[in-house]
């Protein structure tokens, strides 16, 4: 009775700071789960004889775990048919063991593979799960809330490299702990707040299976969900590829000599965390313009960025390159939460856990691809790599257009 009558008065505490916040800060706190590995990578090189391509698979390995993570989410129905609060929070517990396993008893390249891919399969269980979370507390403001989630997410990314630089004395693995700390932190909070009240779930006993595959993928013959999900697509070829180099670029362009801005860490930090003022943004602009306008005009504007850095990197002055990587940081990631609230909104209510995880896991394989040539060609080719991460937004634009969106549709 106690324990009951304390979480009740916690939930009551949680409901009164704003379930979208609740929600927002535990994804933050999860996926500093996500990029704990690459904060670290000037240590992990040194101990292991890692270069870039290594730290690639590094990344990889938690893309495929989130790939078959969000597999067994979405194709067992287990986003529909459980407690979405529930799974987060177990996912996360679960993520910060297998984190700091990564970081007391791995040994090598090939043991910290296993454990950054069950991290990964951990995350998805916070990621979408945290989508739909959010959807169940706001389906109303969808598009500004899931902005907010993703600012968050994209904080939660950048993270680790802050705690690296503040813990820059420490041996790595005090970075790698103190993530799995504040995953912990955020189990508790999601756990404490529970699912909204326009949350979906049908229990053990929903469909069979096979029944709720062919469902789910019938997602995909709805015109505005196929766009949306296109568009979310090629925004992915370009995203996580982009976080997982910027500190390469920032080495290869000098800008770690900054050192007032805490040199590699401090500038990497920086530059992936003000993506989340762009998720900031965009959410506010949604309520005017709509999701489907910012969706593409971040996209737009994340490939032009990405273009003139390809074209000008040579001979940009570093104050120069510093802005243009801002700026190509702030519009990666704010057409992301807009993406996922058009396929939301355009899918039945019942399917969005679902359909939200299978979009996931499709643009997550896109990621392996992305990362794997880009990391894998920039020792013989340096930053022309640039020019590889265009095809994304070029592709997601010409996927989105035809998909009957128009503006102020969602909020």
């Amino acid at each position: 009775m106690g324990d009951g009558v304390h979480r009740g008065s916690f939930q009551r505490l949680l409901i009164a700071a704003g379930p979208v916040l609740v929600v927002s800060v535990a994804q933050l706190l999860g996926t500093s789960l996500w990029f704990s590995a690459n904060s670290v990578a000037g240590s992990l090189a040194k101990a292991w004889g890692l270069d870039t391509a290594g730290m690639g698979w590094l990344t990889n390995a938690v893309q495929l775990g989130f790939i078959c993570g969000t597999l067994a989410v979405s194709l067992h129905g287990y986003a529909d048919r459980y407690r979405a609060s529930r799974i987060f929070a177990v996912s996360a517990v679960a993520g910060a063991l297998l984190n700091a396993g990564f970081a007391l008893l791995s040994v090598g390249l090939v043991s910290a593979l296993a454990f950054r891919f069950l991290v990964g399969v951990t995350l998805a269980g916070i990621y979408p799960l945290g989508m739909k979370l959010i959807v169940g507390w706001a389906p109303e403001r969808a598009g500004f809330a899931l902005s907010m989630l993703v600012g968050m997410l994209t904080l939660g990314t950048g993270l680790p490299h802050a705690l690296h630089l503040f813990g820059a004395d420490l041996p790595w693995q005090a970075t790698i702990l103190a993530s799995s700390a504040l995953a912990l932190a955020g189990a508790v909070l999601v756990y404490g707040l529970g699912d909204g009240p326009h949350s979906v779930t049908t229990g053990r006993l929903g469909k069979p299976a096979r029944a709720l595959r062919g469902s789910i993928f019938s997602a995909f013959g709805i015109p505005k969900f196929r766009a949306s999900a296109l568009g979310y697509f090629g925004h992915m070829w370009e995203l996580y590829t982009f976080w997982t180099m910027v500190p390469v670029f920032v080495i290869s362009t000098h800008l770690g000599r900054y050192a007032t801005l805490g040199g590699v860490s401090g500038v990497s930090f920086i530059v992936i965390g003000i993506g989340a003022l762009g998720c900031f943004a965009g959410g506010y602009l949604s309520r005017f313009i709509g999701s489907a306008r910012v969706a593409k005009y971040s996209l737009l504007l994340s490939g032009l960025c990405c273009l003139v850095f390809a074209l000008t990197w040579h001979w940009l002055s570093g104050a120069e390159t510093f802005a243009l990587l801002i700026v190509w940081g702030i519009t990666v990631i704010s057409d992301s939460p807009h993406f996922s609230a058009l396929s939301a909104a355009a899918c039945p209510r019942e399917l969005i856990g679902s359909a939200l995880a299978i979009q996931n896991s499709i643009g997550f394989a896109i990621t392996i691809a992305s990362i794997a040539l880009i990391a894998g060609l920039f020792d013989h080719i340096g930053l022309n790599v640039a020019w590889l991460l265009l095809p994304g937004p070029i592709l997601g634009l010409l996927g989105f257009r035809k998909g009957g969106w128009t503006a102020g549709q969602p909020m």
